[in-house]
């Protein structure tokens, strides 16, 4: 049997054989990448991995709501601030 992993859609959760490609944080409804050093220095810090969750692609953490990390994901980032400075 393979490895099911949990990722999150807009739908709530469902299973997968593949693993996410992005992660994210519930509370702040962030999304980057898996190697995002502001998330793995939170992670090392504790707390923060209950609140993590997993998508399989940008376009699904986007549907869920979430943005993108100003520190790992930075054009992403700085694409959805000036949209949202520009409905201001």
């Amino acid at each position: 049997m393979s490895k099911r992993y949990t990722l999150l859609g807009p739908n709530g959760p469902y299973a997968s054989e593949t693993p996410g490609r992005l992660g994210g944080h519930r509370g702040t409804r962030i999304y980057g990448r898996l190697d995002c050093p502001t998330a793995l220095g939170a992670l090392a810090r504790g707390g923060y991995a209950e609140h993590r969750v997993f998508f399989a692609d940008e376009q699904l953490a986007i549907a869920c709501g979430y943005r993108p990390c100003g520190a790992c994901v930075r054009k992403r980032y700085a694409e959805w601030k000036a949209r949202r400075d520009g409905e201001h």
